[in-house]
């Protein structure tokens, strides 16, 4: 969704109200992390407070994984909060807590998605005791011990 903030960087006190969701068919499967299960809903707002224009959201979705240590499969919700200083113009990499907003315009989805992807763990278990598959066998161990040397 693609938002025209002219409007917002130039009067103070002004403010958007955001609800919609992305369509978990244009997300798909991304590797290494899962397929989305449910849209992605966001739910923020866009305010001018003294000059200074910032984005407040909270996303929601569920993503079905692969256990990284037994390889069960399993969805897992995701509720996430963030926050973003909005400025004219492009940002340099050195400036990485402001979002630029080219032609006072911002992309909403590819912010939203590009931060749903940082904030997700780095390893995805079915469970936090998630014990794995045995080395010499492949036995599942959540669901049972196996005769295999230790």
């Amino acid at each position: 969704m693609l938002l025209r903030l002219k409007q917002l960087f130039d009067r103070e006190g002004e403010r958007k109200e955001l609800s919609f969701e992305i369509p978990s068919c244009e997300l798909g499967s991304i590797f290494g992390v899962g397929t989305f299960v449910t849209p992605v809903s966001l739910v923020g707002e866009i305010v001018n407070r003294a000059g200074v224009v910032s984005l407040s959201y909270s996303l929601s979705v569920t993503i079905h994984h692969l256990c990284d240590r037994c390889l069960d499969e399993f969805n897992r919700e995701y509720k996430l909060d963030f926050s973003h200083i909005l400025v004219r113009g492009e940002t340099s990499m050195d400036e990485e807590e402001y979002v630029g907003c080219p032609e006072d315009t911002l992309d909403v989805n590819e912010l939203a998605i590009q931060d749903l992807l940082l904030s997700l763990p780095t390893k995805s278990l079915c469970r936090e005791d998630c014990r794995g598959l045995c080395p010499v066998c492949g036995q599942n161990l959540n669901h049972g011990d196996c005769d295999c040397e230790k």
